[in-house]
């Protein structure tokens, strides 16, 4: 850069530190000569002097001086370096994509793929997003999470000001999300109210939620809302659950307490030796994220619907389900 720029703050930079700005702009500018800008006052902020902790407001307009090159400038080409791992995560992502503007990505995440890592995850959707780092060099965020084993819907904020707002309306539940399970046997009555304490609990499979009683150190109030769609005979029903709270395996531990665990569960479906697996049934988890409307950071609502995985696209056609069936 050889010439002076005046860059103008955006809106989901606002509330950063001016130090953190210009490591997002300008990744080659190191910490301490960057100090020494602000000390000679050729960095400023709306004309003003400025120090490295400054917070910055949308509409403001940095001064950034000569560099001695584009060395500084964050130069970055979508895929983070040229490599056949990077190029299968964007293939991977841009296949799993249904929606995207420009605050936010909606996912169809598909079984056995992770969001976070962990103890033995070695490939996650949280990984997998440092190949769409913006040019600015900002990789989108994660607001939310599903298990694993789950399918469906997934929001991923593109920017930090959308994460914000995201993480927020995830918090203050101000989200629907609608999941569609199929479980054994048919609830009754056929809609009705889950309303628990769930605790986590380790066993020699990994760590297990259990129901627990009221005040037990841990536990967590879990609320869910359930609707039976469809059904064949009284062995299996198609399920429309909406969790109000968020806890971790939160609708599969509903589903078992209510006495009619999730097909394909391996943690949770429990069932007498007596009992065959459908066949024509993979033994996969049935549940998917189906639906969810949240408030989008820039007004209004974004409502997405996640077509069903492979595996329960099967069943729903061996058992004669019609997605046609679902009621708003």
């Amino acid at each position: 850069m050889s010439a002076v720029e005046q860059v103008t703050v955006e809106a989901d930079e606002s509330g950063l530190r001016l130090d953190r700005w210009f490591k997002l702009h300008y990744p080659g500018l190191g910490f301490g000569h960057l100090q020494k800008l602000l000390r000679s006052g050729q960095v400023r902020v709306d004309g003003g002097r400025a120090k490295t902790d400054t917070r910055l407001e949308a509409g403001q307009v940095v001064r950034v001086p000569p560099m001695g090159g584009d060395s500084a400038r964050l130069k970055v080409a979508p895929l983070t370096a040229n490599t056949i791992r990077d190029q299968h995560d964007v293939d991977v992502l841009s296949q799993m994509l249904i929606y995207e503007d420009d605050k936010l990505f909606v996912f169809n995440k598909p079984a056995g793929l992770a969001v976070q890592g962990g103890s033995g995850v070695a490939r996650h959707v949280d990984g997998m997003l440092e190949s769409w780092r913006s040019k600015r060099g900002e990789k989108p965020r994660l607001v939310h999470r599903i298990d694993r084993d789950t399918t469906g819907i997934l929001v991923v904020a593109r920017t930090r000001g959308a994460a914000v707002a995201l993480t927020k309306a995830f918090r203050e539940r101000e989200t629907r999300k609608t999941y569609w399970a199929l479980v054994k046997g048919v609830p009754a009555p056929r809609e009705g109210r889950i309303s628990t304490y769930l605790v986590k609990e380790q066993t020699l499979d990994g760590d297990r939620m259990r129901v627990a009683r009221h005040g037990e150190t841990g536990a967590d109030h879990a609320l869910s809302h359930y609707r039976v769609i469809d059904q064949v005979a009284q062995n299996f029903a198609w399920l429309e659950m909406e969790p109000h709270t968020g806890r971790t395996h939160q609708l599969r531990v509903h589903a078992l307490h209510i006495g009619h665990p999730i097909l394909g569960d391996p943690k949770y479906f429990e069932h007498d030796t007596n009992w065959d697996f459908p066949g024509g049934v993979q033994k996969k988890l049935h549940l998917h994220a189906r639906r969810i409307i949240i408030p989008h950071p820039s007004g209004g609502f974004v409502d997405q619907i996640a077509p069903l995985p492979p595996h329960m696209v099967q069943t729903w056609n061996l058992f004669g389900f019609d997605e046609a069936a679902e009621q708003d």
